[in-house]
């Protein structure tokens, strides 16, 4: 044993010698810089792998690329300038109108008298009257039915806030009714949903999922301690998404669809690493109208341990009634294990007026993970249960009053119009040769594209008519969101279809005013952070 040590101690300092020599060769500053820049070589080059890990090889260079051009002089200049006519061609002369816009209060104010203005600056609105692709839900027109039933509603409600509870008991009693009626056409008295389902009223559907979000994050940090969240979506999923993972710090890992269009099951999977803290699925997604494979998903967030929502905002209030009408409608609610959480519009489909969402938890011990309590606050003690603090009771008043006036009768009808609307625009879409429909529909959704026009100019001449559709990309297509404002005028669209794919194919090339090269040019662009920037600045200049 002591010669092992002696063996040892002498390779030891021979080692010391031969490094001391090789060393004194060099300045000693240079050995002193030289630990510091390989730890910066290696961070960047750490930094770049994984921007290359999460916008892939081909985008990253491409980025590298242009962020090199335009360090040349003039070019970044060039560049803004051409992006700028590109806006401008965006807002189509809105800059004009704005210079007519008021700037500050009124010397003397209007009184009752400001009504007549509001109604002729109404008057000049589009006429969206059965022309939308969504937008408006609600069947007829404004000034009866329905409609006059929402706004009597709300304007007996006008005043009050649900943040005062003491004060607006009623309200309060609406809003405990409306979440846990929308709860029960999602399962909560089925028995696998455990019997807690829970949750709040928000402002719109981008709330809901932004609260799901945010309670996933907090409390997956107290169950597994993840403290960088990730969460996988398939690239169809709604952008609300990528809103939520830039305000509350999740990295967002968005998959592509399968050939069906629907969200990946396995491509998912092979995102899900020690970090992340959900997947998604929509009941049906906003671009295709089609249901994601809920069931699968479910397993897979439960074998994993991890939260999974449901994004049913378009399809919370019309699949239950589908399905009742015979509709082959997969699972997509509580009833599924392993769906956590669940966000649902009542402004849309459930027919109430606009600024009306759900969010919903399987129980208890998640949502909690969604309030703000306050202690130390000199104002006194403070909890909020959603982003707002302040709400508008006539909201939730409104959705109340639309639900119960409605009824699951209402429902049932009004679900029967739409899917029978939505098949025949499907079926006559499907006898335009030129066009053919992307993936198999689930509900009232049509998007359609064509091989071999270009389908942006049809757009361009659809909006000529009067028609305002949704432009989608990868593919590049259409889509008509059906609601009872389209069941009487389902032929009048569909011969505008045939006149405007009639027109572009005896015409072929872009119209004068239309948007169909800017909107080609966009999907085709490589650098993506150009088309960002691009939106940005269109909305810098609208709003």
């Amino acid at each position: 044993m002591e010669d092992y040590f002696s063996s040892f101690s002498s390779f030891v300092v021979r080692f010391r010698d031969s490094a001391n020599l090789f060393l004194s060769q060099f300045e000693p500053l240079a050995l002193l810089l030289a630990p510091l820049l390989t730890l910066v070589i290696a961070r960047a080059l750490h930094s770049l792998l994984s921007v290359i890990h999460d916008k892939g090889f081909k985008a990253t260079l491409i980025g590298l690329f242009m962020t090199s051009v335009k360090l040349i002089p003039g070019v970044k200049s060039y560049i803004d300038a051409e992006k700028q006519k590109v806006v401008d061609k965006l807002q189509s002369g809105s800059k004009s109108k704005r210079e007519e816009w008021r700037t500050e209060l009124p010397t003397t104010g209007f009184g009752v008298g400001i009504i007549e203005e509001m109604k002729d600056a109404k008057s000049k609105d589009v006429d969206w009257q059965g022309k939308c692709s969504g937008t408006v839900y609600i069947g007829g027109s404004e000034s009866e039915g329905h409609f006059s039933l929402i706004n009597e509603a709300c304007s007996m409600f006008a005043h009050t806030n649900p943040l005062h509870l003491d004060v607006f008991q009623s309200v309060g009693r609406f809003e405990a009714e409306v979440v846990a009626m929308t709860a029960d056409l999602l399962g909560s008295k089925e028995k696998a949903s455990g019997g807690q389902i829970c949750g709040n009223m928000t402002s719109g559907g981008t709330e809901s999922i932004l609260l799901a979000m945010k309670t996933s994050r907090d409390y997956m940090k107290m169950k597994k301690g993840i403290t960088k969240p990730e969460m996988v979506i398939a690239e169809s999923a709604h952008s609300a998404y990528d809103k939520a993972a830039q305000y509350f710090n999740i990295k967002l890992r968005r998959v592509p669809v399968n050939k069906e269009f629907k969200a990946d099951v396995k491509a998912i999977r092979k995102h899900i690493n020690r970090n992340t803290i959900m997947i998604v699925g929509s009941a049906p997604g906003f671009p295709h109208g089609i249901i994601d494979p809920i069931e699968e998903l479910g397993k897979l967030a439960d074998s994993y341990g991890i939260c999974f929502h449901v994004d049913l905002c378009l399809g919370g209030f019309v699949l239950p009634f589908a399905r009742k009408l015979g509709y082959p409608i997969p699972p997509f609610d509580f009833s599924v294990k392993g769906v956590t959480s669940v966000s649902i519009d009542v402004h849309k489909y459930g027919l109430a007026p606009k600024g009306t969402s759900v969010v919903l938890y399987r129980n208890h011990e998640i949502r909690k993970h969604q309030f703000v309590a306050v202690t130390e606050w000199s104002g006194g003690l403070y909890v909020s249960p959603t982003i707002a603090g302040s709400r508008p009771g006539a909201l939730i008043a409104g959705a109340w009053a639309a639900m119960m006036s409605l009824g699951q009768q209402g429902y049932m009808e009004n679900t029967r119009k739409i899917m029978e609307a939505s098949k025949t625009i499907e079926k006559g879409i499907k006898e335009i040769s030129e066009l053919f429909i992307i993936g198999k529909p689930d509900m009232t959704i049509v998007a359609f594209g064509s091989s071999v026009l270009d389908i942006f100019e049809v757009n361009d001449i659809m909006s000529r008519k009067g028609w305002h559709l949704n432009a989608l990309q990868r593919p590049n297509s259409l889509h008509i969101c059906v609601t009872l404002q389209h069941v009487p005028v389902v032929d009048t669209f569909l011969q505008d279809l045939r006149d405007a794919v009639q027109t572009v194919k005896e015409n072929p090339g872009p119209i004068s005013g239309g948007l169909a090269p800017i909107y080609g040019a966009a999907g085709k662009m490589p650098d993506r952070g150009m088309v960002q920037e691009l939106l940005v600045n269109y909305m810098d200049g609208t709003c």
